[in-house]
């Protein structure tokens, strides 16, 4: 309840609720402003205030403000707020069949996570796990490709990642893959990563281009190897509470928008790694792209054979392995 009372008072203490709007849509997303998928969620509210005549509106509350991600998923499910940006990391609490998708080198590409994402699993598969939760999937948003960084020694192989102590968020599939991988898993808060590194608590972490660039951590870890074993979509959700007070019509619209929207969220995303890469090149990191991914590919075996139990998960990993 207190949850529910949080929310409440801060839509409430919120002075640019949209007053003139005859339905305003309340969007919770933990990134500041100016994130792409904040400014994702805000091209998509300009698409469906401009097809309905400024009938709906979307209002995007950053940076947090109605709590942390995991509280907003829950927010979001009991109708109190009426749409959330969450990563698939975390909604796997909520929606099970989500974890499937934090699965180390699960995808091969950022291609071929967008295809996945956009063809029937996404599309069908997903929608239906998350309606059994009273969330109603409207798009997929990038999250960027997960890669090492240390501040001992550059990442060449399989061999130089062992005993190295890795930052990991409190993620079961985390930890399983860092100790398949002979590296010693070490859960943290983010908040604690730098300090950690420049301490030598830990070596390094993992995470993408910029996150490693916005937190500093390319100050205290300077190898970086673009491994990218982890590609972790985040999705557009909205209450089904919400949803059903929509007319038909309207539905097409916000569904319509919410998928546009997911282009522009990506394009965004792609320019922001990329600035965030030149910025910590030009710093002194050092990169390293060319990496033989098989043999950590390989030593995955035991993480799958944990996660991956039943006879309908294996079907969906292939499914998504077979996805062109």
């Amino acid at each position: 309840m207190k949850l529910l009372t949080t929310a409440v008072a801060a839509l409430l203490a919120s002075g640019s609720i949209a007053a003139a709007c005859e339905i305003t849509l309340r969007s919770s997303d933990t990134h500041p402003d100016g994130y792409p998928t904040v400014e994702g969620v805000k091209a998509m509210g300009e698409e469906v205030r401009e097809r309905t005549d400024g009938r709906i509106c979307i209002e995007v509350f950053p940076s947090s403000q109605l709590g942390e991600e995991r509280d907003t998923i829950e927010q979001t499910q009991f109708g109190v707020i009426d749409m959330v940006r969450a990563s698939f990391g975390t909604v796997s609490d909520i929606v099970p069949e989500t974890q499937l998708f934090s699965l180390p080198y699960l995808f091969r590409s950022t291609e071929h996570m967008h295809n996945v994402m956009d063809g029937e699993i996404g599309q069908t598969d997903l929608v239906e796990a998350f309606a059994a939760h009273d969330l109603v999937a409207l798009a997929y948003y990038d999250g960027g490709a997960r890669s090492f960084y240390n501040s001992q020694r550059p990442i060449n192989s399989l061999e130089d990642l062992r005993g190295l102590k890795i930052r990991v968020i409190q993620n079961d599939v985390f930890v399983a893959m860092m100790n398949a991988l002979g590296a010693s898993a070490t859960p943290m808060p983010y908040g604690e990563v730098y300090s950690a590194i420049q301490t030598g608590v830990i070596d390094g972490a993992e995470n993408n281009f910029p996150s490693y660039e916005s937190s500093g951590h390319y100050e205290v870890a300077k190898y970086f190897t673009l491994d990218e074993h982890l590609m972790v979509p985040e999705a557009v959700l909205m209450s089904k509470a919400a949803w059903e007070r929509l007319s038909p019509e309207d539905q097409e619209i916000v569904r319509t928008a919410a998928q546009n929207s997911a282009t522009v969220q990506r394009e965004l995303w792609a320019e922001r790694e990329r600035a965030s890469e030149e910025i910590v090149v030009a710093a002194g990191s050092e990169i390293v792209r060319e990496i033989d991914k098989q043999p950590f590919i390989d030593a995955m075996g035991p993480v799958y054979d944990q996660f991956v139990t039943t006879d309908s998960a294996r079907d969906l990993v292939q499914r998504i392995r077979d996805t062109e």
